[in-house]
Protein backbone atom coordinates (compact mmCIF):
# COMPACT_ATOMS: atom_id res chain seq x y z
CA UNK A 1 0.00 0.00 0.00
CA UNK A 2 1.30 3.55 -0.95
CA UNK A 3 2.37 5.33 2.61
CA UNK A 4 1.18 8.53 1.51
CA UNK A 5 -2.43 6.84 1.01
CA UNK A 6 -2.06 4.70 4.16
CA UNK A 7 -1.86 7.85 6.03
CA UNK A 8 -5.65 9.51 4.75
CA UNK A 9 -6.81 6.04 6.34
CA UNK A 10 -9.30 6.64 9.04
CA UNK A 11 -10.57 3.24 9.64
CA UNK A 12 -8.83 -0.01 8.00
CA UNK A 13 -10.17 -3.51 9.06
CA UNK A 14 -8.78 -6.55 7.83
CA UNK A 15 -9.63 -9.51 7.87
CA UNK A 16 -12.47 -9.01 11.00
CA UNK A 17 -14.13 -12.38 12.08
CA UNK A 18 -16.95 -12.12 14.54
CA UNK A 19 -18.01 -15.50 16.01
CA UNK A 20 -21.32 -15.41 18.77
CA UNK A 21 -21.27 -18.22 21.50
CA UNK A 22 -17.82 -19.97 20.54
CA UNK A 23 -17.49 -23.61 21.15
CA UNK A 24 -21.06 -23.85 21.81
CA UNK A 25 -23.29 -26.00 19.91
CA UNK A 26 -25.40 -22.32 19.23
CA UNK A 27 -22.05 -20.73 17.59
CA UNK A 28 -22.48 -18.69 14.78
CA UNK A 29 -19.41 -16.46 12.41
CA UNK A 30 -21.83 -13.63 11.35
CA UNK A 31 -18.40 -11.81 10.16
CA UNK A 32 -16.11 -14.14 7.44
CA UNK A 33 -12.92 -12.40 7.26
CA UNK A 34 -14.31 -9.07 6.31
CA UNK A 35 -11.71 -5.69 4.96
CA UNK A 36 -13.05 -2.57 5.03
CA UNK A 37 -11.39 0.70 4.66
CA UNK A 38 -12.82 3.95 5.25
CA UNK A 39 -10.75 7.57 4.75
CA UNK A 40 -10.98 10.88 6.22
CA UNK A 41 -13.98 13.12 4.42
CA UNK A 42 -15.78 10.01 3.30
CA UNK A 43 -19.95 9.84 3.18
CA UNK A 44 -20.15 5.92 2.73
CA UNK A 45 -23.57 4.41 3.14
CA UNK A 46 -23.87 0.97 4.90
CA UNK A 47 -26.50 -1.41 3.15
CA UNK A 48 -27.81 -5.34 3.06
CA UNK A 49 -30.69 -7.56 3.86
CA UNK A 50 -31.29 -8.30 7.75
CA UNK A 51 -28.95 -10.88 9.51
CA UNK A 52 -26.02 -9.47 7.02
CA UNK A 53 -23.63 -8.47 9.70
CA UNK A 54 -24.37 -4.61 9.13
CA UNK A 55 -25.38 -3.91 13.02
CA UNK A 56 -22.32 -6.11 13.89
CA UNK A 57 -19.78 -4.53 11.77
CA UNK A 58 -21.45 -1.40 13.41
CA UNK A 59 -20.64 -2.26 16.44
CA UNK A 60 -17.35 -3.01 16.45
CA UNK A 61 -16.74 -0.10 14.06
CA UNK A 62 -17.92 1.77 17.37
CA UNK A 63 -15.65 -0.24 19.61
CA UNK A 64 -19.20 -1.39 21.24
CA UNK A 65 -18.26 -5.12 20.74
CA UNK A 66 -14.57 -6.72 20.19
CA UNK A 67 -13.78 -8.79 17.36
CA UNK A 68 -13.15 -12.51 17.13
CA UNK A 69 -9.79 -12.06 15.24
CA UNK A 70 -8.44 -9.61 12.35
CA UNK A 71 -6.64 -6.03 12.62
CA UNK A 72 -9.04 -2.90 13.46
CA UNK A 73 -7.01 0.18 13.07
CA UNK A 74 -8.49 3.74 13.78
CA UNK A 75 -6.80 7.14 13.01
CA UNK A 76 -3.57 4.52 12.58
CA UNK A 77 -3.88 2.59 16.22
CA UNK A 78 -4.70 -0.66 16.54
CA UNK A 79 -7.52 -0.98 18.70
CA UNK A 80 -7.39 -5.05 19.18
CA UNK A 81 -5.97 -5.81 22.15
CA UNK A 82 -6.87 -2.71 23.58
CA UNK A 83 -8.42 -2.73 27.57
CA UNK A 84 -12.00 -1.63 27.96
CA UNK A 85 -11.32 1.52 29.77
CA UNK A 86 -8.78 2.44 27.10
CA UNK A 87 -11.88 1.56 23.90
CA UNK A 88 -14.19 3.67 26.35
CA UNK A 89 -11.75 6.94 25.68
CA UNK A 90 -11.15 6.36 22.10
CA UNK A 91 -15.03 5.51 21.78
CA UNK A 92 -15.91 8.96 23.55
CA UNK A 93 -13.29 11.09 22.15
CA UNK A 94 -12.68 9.67 18.43
CA UNK A 95 -16.32 8.49 17.57
CA UNK A 96 -20.07 10.24 17.92
CA UNK A 97 -23.34 7.89 17.17
CA UNK A 98 -26.53 8.89 16.00
CA UNK A 99 -29.39 5.62 16.71
CA UNK A 100 -32.09 5.18 14.75
CA UNK A 101 -33.95 6.11 17.94
CA UNK A 102 -32.87 9.62 19.23
CA UNK A 103 -32.14 8.55 23.06
CA UNK A 104 -32.30 12.00 24.59
CA UNK A 105 -33.13 12.28 27.88
CA UNK A 106 -36.36 13.58 28.75
CA UNK A 107 -35.71 15.81 31.87
CA UNK A 108 -33.32 17.81 29.85
CA UNK A 109 -33.58 20.89 27.39
CA UNK A 110 -31.67 20.32 23.37
CA UNK A 111 -28.81 22.12 24.84
CA UNK A 112 -28.35 20.32 27.67
CA UNK A 113 -28.63 17.03 25.82
CA UNK A 114 -26.31 18.02 23.07
CA UNK A 115 -23.56 18.93 26.15
CA UNK A 116 -23.90 15.73 28.03
CA UNK A 117 -20.66 13.92 25.97
CA UNK A 118 -18.86 16.91 27.31
CA UNK A 119 -19.95 16.27 30.73
CA UNK A 120 -19.63 12.73 30.17
CA UNK A 121 -15.82 12.67 29.12
CA UNK A 122 -14.80 15.73 30.83
CA UNK A 123 -16.43 16.07 34.06
CA UNK A 124 -17.85 19.82 33.25
CA UNK A 125 -18.85 21.67 29.95
CA UNK A 126 -16.40 24.45 29.49
CA UNK A 127 -17.35 27.28 28.18
CA UNK A 128 -15.85 26.17 24.95
CA UNK A 129 -18.10 23.45 24.39
CA UNK A 130 -21.17 25.09 25.33
CA UNK A 131 -20.28 27.65 22.71
CA UNK A 132 -20.14 24.77 20.43
CA UNK A 133 -22.80 23.45 21.70
CA UNK A 134 -24.83 26.23 20.93
CA UNK A 135 -23.58 26.84 17.06
CA UNK A 136 -24.56 23.07 16.49
CA UNK A 137 -28.05 23.66 17.27
CA UNK A 138 -27.99 26.79 15.33
CA UNK A 139 -26.46 25.05 12.43
CA UNK A 140 -28.92 22.60 12.31
CA UNK A 141 -31.56 24.61 12.10
CA UNK A 142 -32.97 24.68 16.14
CA UNK A 143 -31.40 28.14 17.54
CA UNK A 144 -35.08 28.82 18.82
CA UNK A 145 -35.40 25.66 20.50
CA UNK A 146 -32.11 25.19 22.61
CA UNK A 147 -33.90 25.38 25.82
CA UNK A 148 -37.13 23.04 24.43
CA UNK A 149 -37.32 19.83 26.20
CA UNK A 150 -37.26 16.91 23.30
CA UNK A 151 -41.16 16.19 24.21
CA UNK A 152 -41.49 19.64 22.62
CA UNK A 153 -39.72 18.69 19.98
CA UNK A 154 -40.85 16.77 16.46
CA UNK A 155 -39.36 13.60 15.78
CA UNK A 156 -36.97 15.01 12.66
CA UNK A 157 -35.92 18.03 15.55
CA UNK A 158 -35.38 15.42 18.00
CA UNK A 159 -32.81 13.72 15.30
CA UNK A 160 -31.21 17.23 14.30
CA UNK A 161 -30.42 17.50 18.02
CA UNK A 162 -29.02 14.18 17.96
CA UNK A 163 -26.77 15.05 15.66
CA UNK A 164 -25.35 18.04 17.12
CA UNK A 165 -24.52 15.83 20.34
CA UNK A 166 -22.33 13.28 18.52
CA UNK A 167 -20.68 16.30 17.04
CA UNK A 168 -20.18 18.27 19.77
CA UNK A 169 -16.56 17.23 20.78
CA UNK A 170 -15.55 17.10 17.26
CA UNK A 171 -15.13 13.79 16.41
CA UNK A 172 -13.57 12.32 12.97
CA UNK A 173 -15.82 9.72 12.83
CA UNK A 174 -19.78 9.54 12.68
CA UNK A 175 -21.94 6.26 13.16
CA UNK A 176 -25.09 6.45 12.01
CA UNK A 177 -27.58 3.41 12.45
CA UNK A 178 -30.73 3.94 10.41
CA UNK A 179 -31.00 7.57 11.25
CA UNK A 180 -34.01 8.36 9.99
CA UNK A 181 -35.81 4.76 10.08
CA UNK A 182 -37.87 5.73 12.89
CA UNK A 183 -39.40 9.40 10.54
CA UNK A 184 -41.07 10.01 8.01
CA UNK A 185 -40.07 10.86 4.55
CA UNK A 186 -39.95 15.38 5.17
CA UNK A 187 -38.42 14.24 8.19
CA UNK A 188 -36.10 11.91 6.92
CA UNK A 189 -35.01 14.18 4.33
CA UNK A 190 -34.31 16.95 6.54
CA UNK A 191 -32.07 14.97 8.92
CA UNK A 192 -29.91 13.72 5.73
CA UNK A 193 -29.57 16.97 4.68
CA UNK A 194 -28.11 18.58 7.99
CA UNK A 195 -25.56 15.35 8.45
CA UNK A 196 -24.73 16.12 4.79
CA UNK A 197 -24.35 20.08 5.58
CA UNK A 198 -22.29 18.53 8.69
CA UNK A 199 -19.92 16.24 6.80
CA UNK A 200 -19.29 19.23 3.92
CA UNK A 201 -18.37 22.02 6.34
CA UNK A 202 -16.49 19.90 8.44
CA UNK A 203 -15.10 17.44 7.02
CA UNK A 204 -16.42 14.40 9.79
CA UNK A 205 -16.74 11.46 8.08
CA UNK A 206 -19.47 9.34 8.53
CA UNK A 207 -20.97 5.49 7.69
CA UNK A 208 -25.07 5.43 7.58
CA UNK A 209 -26.64 2.36 8.01
CA UNK A 210 -29.66 2.26 5.69
CA UNK A 211 -32.40 0.49 4.87
CA UNK A 212 -33.61 3.32 2.77
CA UNK A 213 -32.52 3.44 -1.08
CA UNK A 214 -33.17 6.84 -1.61
CA UNK A 215 -30.56 7.93 1.39
CA UNK A 216 -27.96 5.25 -0.01
CA UNK A 217 -27.67 7.00 -3.53
CA UNK A 218 -27.63 10.77 -1.95
CA UNK A 219 -24.46 9.21 -0.39
CA UNK A 220 -20.65 9.17 -1.94
CA UNK A 221 -19.82 5.05 -1.13
CA UNK A 222 -22.10 2.19 -1.29
CA UNK A 223 -20.70 -0.77 0.72
CA UNK A 224 -23.05 -3.87 0.99
CA UNK A 225 -22.79 -6.26 2.82
CA UNK A 226 -24.51 -10.32 2.39
CA UNK A 227 -24.18 -13.13 4.85
CA UNK A 228 -20.85 -11.34 6.36
CA UNK A 229 -19.06 -10.72 3.57
CA UNK A 230 -18.65 -7.36 1.48
CA UNK A 231 -20.65 -8.14 -1.93
CA UNK A 232 -20.17 -4.83 -3.21
CA UNK A 233 -18.27 -1.47 -2.72
CA UNK A 234 -18.31 1.08 -4.94
CA UNK A 235 -19.32 5.13 -5.63
CA UNK A 236 -22.51 6.33 -5.98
Amino acid sequence: MNPAKASHALIELRDVRKTYNPGLPSEAEVLHGLSLRVDRGEFVALIGPSGSGKSTLLNIVGLLERMTSGSYRLQDEEMQGLGDTELTMRRRTRLGFVFQFHHLLPAFTALENVTMPALMSEGRVSARRLAHARELLAAVGLADAMNKRPSELSGGMQQRVAIARALVHEPPLVLADEPTGNLDTASSDEVFVQMRRMHAELGISFVVVTHDPRLAARCDRLVELIDGRIARDEPT
